[in-house]
């Protein structure tokens, strides 16, 4: 009898702890937000957030407000919907707010690199070395030059004074993620100017071949994150990461020519704190990714949303013509290639707007913290919330903010001079007659901001600048429709079509 009483206790303990570890005991304690755990167990509302987490979240916020913690995939995430709550989010402290933490275990999975304490701040200074001020100044030359090297090498080509047509996804994110590969991991050596044309054709090659490699991870990418790809996708998976560690190696670095500051200066500071070289070698992939990741895809939707604008398109190409004649770099026939300079890219007021409108429209990161013990956040509307200490705290400005018509009138339109005054300063945005801080963030905020946001936007405003001041563009079929960004992306920054275009590009002179 007494084994059998045993036997009971044990079975209902065990049932019991199942039940508390899929969260079925989990209750709304007093100031904490609503709560909804959704009908299943452990998932909640995973499925849902899987398949549309744009229309999961509006659905979530009509049904409980601004702020809500719902469960996903047995962790339970509070979405802050609220703009002006972003600012004591961002800035709180890591002691309470933690973005490490949800952002290591996505790296180890997605990349096969398990972060170290120093990492952040590693890439912090070294970004800030590199990818800003005088640093930027030099990495937007070697960017331009690489440019140079995949567009325009054969200016005089009589082929390329006609027509030419491709997709313009594909030309865009294929062109930008070389030329930003090889500005920061360098080039083919090359001995004598004799040899210099061959080292460029190398590069070309070389380039090209790692972009379509890419694109097949780029295209696993969300459900890797997911952790729901089917076998053979993992088998993908795993052959293109070690393609990739093998690729961008250390040891292979070190037999290129140009390497940049910014990434030989990280994989030195992370042998001098003991990483192996092996895991030096996966963080160069994860470098690639986040440097390469999201620039194409934007060059491809502000390229799109011009052509499809001709008012818009009327007035950034001729605030670059403007630019270049100043700056002594008019494109007329028989003159050589334009060399854009950080400079000149400092004085495009409308072309800045087009892309701070363009990421608006189609940047889609979701921000997450770790709450590591329970922390108060105090809503606009004056009611406040305890953050659970294990939870998470989420935060999706493309709804809150960036698709909000109370803060971006017609929020759905393209208007390429928003973000802009006449006089060319940039504007202030409102809600219900507050300035908010945080109107826009494509790039993130706070200390989790991306460190590498000003070369990014550099890499981009440089092609669409060579684009629109070398070649006239258009699309074949002018009528055709803006294409659908693909939802299985959401949260993973920049969105990408679900369909691409096909555009027509000539020599201007």
């Amino acid at each position: 009898m007494a084994l059998w009483v045993i036997l009971l206790c044990t079975l209902i303990a065990s049932l019991l702890g199942g039940l508390y570890l899929l969260g079925a005991f989990r209750r709304k304690r007093p100031n904490e937000p609503p709560l909804d755990k959704g009908t299943i167990p452990w998932l909640g509302y995973v499925l849902d957030f899987r398949k549309d987490s744009s229309e999961f979240l509006k659905r979530m916020q009509r049904k409980h407000g601004d702020i809500f913690t719902v469960l996903i995939g047995g962790y339970y995430f509070t979405f802050v919907m609220d703009p002006f709550c972003f600012g004591a989010i961002v800035k709180e402290s890591r002691s309470k707010l933690d973005f490490r933490t949800f952002a290591s275990k996505l790296v180890l999975q997605v990349f096969g690199y398990k972060p170290i304490e120093a990492n952040h701040s590693i890439v912090h200074a070294s970004s800030t070395k590199h990818l800003m001020g005088d640093g930027l100044t030099v990495m937007t030359q070697a960017t331009m030059e690489n440019f140079q090297k995949l567009m325009l090498f054969s200016l005089s080509s009589e082929e390329k004074r006609v027509w030419q047509e491709d997709s313009l996804f594909y030309y865009c994110y294929n062109i930008v993620f070389r030329a930003g590969y090889l500005a920061l991991y360098g080039t083919e050596p090359h001995q004598g100017a004799d040899n210099k044309e061959k080292a460029n054709e190398q590069d070309r090659i070389h380039s090209n071949q790692l972009f379509h490699e890419f694109r097949k991870y780029d295209r696993l990418f969300p459900r890797l994150a997911y952790a729901v790809l089917p076998p053979r996708g993992k088998i993908e998976a795993e052959r293109l990461k070690r393609f990739f560690w093998s690729m961008l190696s250390v040891k292979k670095s070190r037999r290129k020519d140009n390497v940049s500051g910014w990434i030989s200066d990280q994989e030195k500071l992370l042998a001098e704190n003991g990483v192996p070289e092996y895991m030096r070698d996966r963080f160069m992939f994860v470098l690639l990714w986040a440097s390469q990741g999201n620039t194409g895809p934007s060059a491809f939707w502000l390229l799109l949303y011009l052509m499809k604008h001709p008012e818009a398109m009327k007035a950034v190409k001729d605030e670059v013509d403007k630019v270049s004649r100043e700056n002594g770099q008019e494109v007329k026939p028989g003159s050589p290639p334009i060399n854009i300079t950080r400079d000149m890219l400092n004085q495009t007021p409308f072309l800045d707007s087009a892309l701070e409108e363009t990421l608006r429209l189609v940047a889609a990161p979701i921000l997450v913290r770790t709450v590591l013990q329970d922390t108060n956040l105090k809503t606009s509307s004056g009611t406040e919330y305890t953050l659970r200490k294990g939870d998470a705290v989420a935060l999706f400005p493309h709804i809150s903010v960036q698709m909000n018509p109370e803060i971006h009138p017609e929020p759905h339109k393209f208007k390429y001079d928003r973000f802009v005054n006449p006089d060319g300063t940039k504007k202030d945005f409102y809600k219900n007659g507050k300035r908010l801080k945080y109107f826009n963030m494509p790039w993130g905020a706070g200390v989790s901001i991306c460190p590498g946001r000003f070369f990014a936007t550099a890499e981009i405003k440089l092609f669409v600048f060579l684009m629109l001041s070398h070649y006239d563009l258009e699309l074949v079929n002018g009528e055709e429709e803006i294409p659908a960004i693909d939802i299985s992306r959401w949260g993973f920054g920049m969105m990408q079509p679900v369909r691409d275009v096909r555009f027509r590009y000539r020599l201007r002179f």
